[in-house]
């Protein structure tokens, strides 16, 4: 007589309520991590380092291939980012990472991480559309501004009505990329999840913990401005600082629970 195993239920994917004290314990143990493993924290955060100076030449240089530029580091972003989390991954199940494992952990990903890069160039597309639209509909200044004078034409008091619009559907885009990203990245690499279910637990925590999930967004992204003084040498530290704290916000706000099996003849 032959057996075989059947699954009663998928794996339940629960969300955890968060603190707003939680993002401060994430980046201690992000700090605490990153210290206890320096030399692949110094060479993730020369890799960040360097993606952020090939930015600002590529801006300072040929401003009109900006996009072309922040679009390769969307490419590489999210495979630098997954090598932290299978450093604190391993470390959190009292492993010994290892600097090969960190950089080629993608590769049983791929599938999943393929589809959610494209999802984000898609994402970064409308962005760009949309911002077009706000200029054309309203900057009232003679013409549309090159990129070389973008900054100045954007906080320009005179363009009030502009700067407003600009500013929100940035914000928006910006809150989506975040929501859609917070947590999918270190779950397909925990759970070997799809892109799809990935993306969808990610919102399902911003959703239920928007005001500490935009607490925690602010913080990245005012580490992450701080860093660029001078020319991104903070990006050094605050790379894989961030990093590894994101792989413990994810641990602390997703709770999967594997479906139960059983032997059926």
């Amino acid at each position: 007589m032959q057996q075989r195993v059947t699954d009663d239920e998928h794996d339940r994917i629960d969300i955890n309520p968060i603190r707003f004290s939680d993002p401060l314990r994430w980046l201690g143990m992000g700090l605490r991590d990153m210290v206890a493993q320096p030399l692949i924290s110094l060479c993730f955060g020369f890799f960040f380092w360097l993606m952020a100076l090939i930015l600002l030449a590529v801006f300072k240089s040929n401003p009109e291939y900006t996009l072309s530029a922040v679009s390769g580091c969307l490419l590489i972003g999210p495979f630098l980012a997954m090598g932290l989390y299978d450093v604190s991954m391993h470390m959190e199940r009292g492993e010994s990472p290892s600097m090969g494992s960190s950089l080629t952990c993608w590769e049983t990903h791929l599938k999943s991480m393929g589809m959610l890069i494209m999802v984000m160039i898609v994402l970064e597309l409308l962005w760009g559309r949309a911002s077009l639209v706000v200029f054309a509909v309203f900057f009232n200044t003679g013409g549309m501004p090159t990129t070389a004078t973008v900054l100045e034409a954007v906080f320009n008091p005179q363009n009030w009505e502009f700067i407003v619009a600009y500013f929100c559907v940035g914000g928006f885009f910006a809150g989506l990329v975040f929501a859609s990203m917070m947590v999918s990245i270190p779950m397909i690499l925990d759970r070997d999840t799809d892109a799809i279910t990935a993306c969808i637990t990610s919102l399902r925590v911003f959703v239920d913990n928007t005001a500490v999930s935009v607490f925690w967004g602010l913080l990245i992204a005012t580490l992450s401005v701080l860093a660029m003084l001078p020319a991104a040498s903070g990006l050094l530290v605050v790379g894989p600082w961030l990093g590894f704290a994101s792989w413990h916000a994810y641990r602390a706000s997703v709770r999967v629970t594997a479906g139960k099996r059983e032997l059926s003849q």
